[in-house]
């Protein structure tokens, strides 16, 4: 079997030495015939966008032999070698609008050198024209943009985005002053909230990100797991239940839907890191980088994952939002860190039901979330939700008191800061990361939240009120949303608890057996 890795994503590279290459070249023929296409295509950070880029400027620049025993290889194509112009803002760091134009130029100056050319003009914009029609003399010209908006989601908490902004798409707008001489546009990045205004002048760069016919062209079908890694699997199993192995996979790195009516699709970095570890489950895929300025965003838009991962969102929510006022649900879709679950037609229309897409996504973004809104490390609080779990399977709600008192007397003041958002966001992520150790369900009502879970033995129902509201025990009952359960066998436990919001803790707690 072939090496595999996580760190390389050069194609030419990728092949030349050997690697594994899950082959994604028939999409990239349906992509490039016929000629003077334009495309932009949105998929979250680490899911191969980069070694596509890679892969395209292999094709234009005519490297046959590198596709040998690839789809594309014995495809109707003419191998023929065209100038690519490629611009990759993956690894930049750019802090203001000024620093933006530095890199631009440089950029430019170093495709100029590749080429043999001066660059020609005092301005960026009239720079990449007039250099774009100084190679165009050689055959038509291929643009490829690896992560356009990295400039921009780093910077998109500070006042200069909307600077940054608008110095691109000055610059990408002379690419439809050029466009008779281009053979082909490729445009790729996280998030689609700025891509309409960035290349609104660009009026034929079609969008493919939701295109069903692209929709597994990012990350790896189940058949492609077990086509491509299958020693690999059989390895880690070293005898064990193969099947149970991929289930266990499936239900980690799996779970990534980009349409509707589409396969799901495994983290493709996560795989090969697990694959790399000798099969270590952990999460690979968000230790890479952390949603800091999305955090940011949904603490000052007092954003409530729970009910807005339980209802369903239309369209709309898919599309591109300006800067200034960005929703941050749109921001976790695009960013992958929720994805497709479901669908339901309302008002003639389709809209969508979103969520995490998968263990490590589930466990790994509710400790964060955790993290945020209660100022306990990952480890923290991890430790103090697999107590919660243990008087949980143990059936001791004193202990569990006890540990929900510990835990809330941990958080400092400045961080609960009197707000039920702040309460309603810990509550979100403790309950989905007992759902890592324990069946654990939560569901809203009137923007409280109410929480089930189950363990072997007992079933218990949650019901959390702020300050001097006495209702969540009689509020259960009044509901009854034990009802569902009732011919369940196990033992069902009702536990109202009150926080005091100034204080941070637990103020009353009542608990009692249903008897039935």
């Amino acid at each position: 079997m072939k090496a595999i890795t996580s760190s390389v994503y050069n194609f030419e590279k990728l092949r030349q030495e050997g690697y594994l290459y899950v082959d994604k070249t028939e999409y990239i023929w349906k992509l490039i015939n016929p000629a003077g296409e334009s495309y932009f295509l949105s998929r979250p950070r680490r899911f191969g966008k980069s070694l596509t880029v890679s892969t395209l400027k292999a094709i234009f620049e005519g490297k046959k032999e590198l596709f040998k025993g690839l789809a594309i290889y014995d495809k109707p194509y003419d191998w023929k070698p065209y100038p690519v112009i490629h611009f990759d803002f993956a690894n930049c760091d750019i802090q203001s609008a000024d620093e933006l134009i530095r890199y631009l130029n440089n950029q430019l100056s170093d495709i100029a050198n590749l080429f043999n050319l001066q660059l020609r003009g005092d301005l960026l914009s009239v720079r990449f024209e007039n250099l774009i029609n100084d190679i165009a003399v050689n055959g038509n010209v291929v643009i490829l943009v690896d992560e356009y908006d990295k400039p921009i989601l780093n910077n998109i908490s500070n006042q200069c985005a909307n600077e940054i902004l608008k110095v691109l798409k000055g610059f990408y707008s002379n690419i439809k002053k050029v466009e008779g001489k281009l053979r082909f546009v490729f445009v790729t990045g996280v998030s689609k909230f700025c891509h309409v205004s960035l290349f609104s002048d660009l009026n034929n760069l079609t969008d493919i990100s939701m295109d069903a016919r692209y929709a597994t062209m990012f990350g790896y079908t189940q058949e492609e797991l077990e086509a491509n890694f299958a020693d690999k699997i059989s390895e880690i199993a070293n005898g064990q239940d193969i099947d149970a192995l991929k289930a266990k996979i499936k239900e980690w790195y799996n779970g990534f839907r980009f349409e509707e009516n589409a396969k799901t699709v495994y983290n493709p970095v996560s795989l090969a890191k697990f694959f790399e570890s000798g099969g270590k489950f952990n999460n690979y895929w968000f230790s890479t980088g952390t949603p800091s300025f999305l955090m940011e965003l949904a603490k000052q838009k007092n954003f409530d994952f729970e009910s807005s991962l339980k209802e369903p969102v239309p369209q709309i929510t898919f599309n591109a939002f300006e800067i200034d006022n960005i929703d941050p649900l749109t921001l976790l879709l695009q960013t992958g860190y929720v994805t497709i679950k479901g669908t339901e037609e309302r008002f003639g229309e389709t809209w969508y039901y979103l969520d995490f897409p998968n263990t490590e996504v589930t466990s790994a973004f509710s400790a964060y979330i955790l993290n945020s809104y209660a100022g306990k490390t990952q480890t923290d609080g991890v430790r103090f939700v697999s107590e919660f779990a243990t008087s949980l399977v143990k059936n001791d709600l004193k202990r569990l008191r006890k540990a929900m008192e510990s835990f809330f007397a941990g958080i400092p003041y400045d961080v609960h800061k009197k707000q039920e958002a702040n309460f309603q966001g810990i509550f979100f992520s403790v309950f989905r990361l007992l759902g890592v150790y324990i069946e654990a369900e939560s569901e809203t009502n009137d923007g409280r939240i109410d929480a089930v879970v189950q363990t072997p033995k007992a079933i218990y129902i949650f019901e959390f009120k702020l300050d001097n509201d006495p209702t969540a025990l009689s509020q259960i009952k009044e509901k009854e949303y034990f009802k569902k359960y009732l011919l369940d066998k196990r033992d069902i436990y009702i536990i109202g608890v009150n926080f005091d919001s100034v204080k941070g803790n637990l103020v009353g707690w009542q608990d009692e057996k249903l008897e039935r």
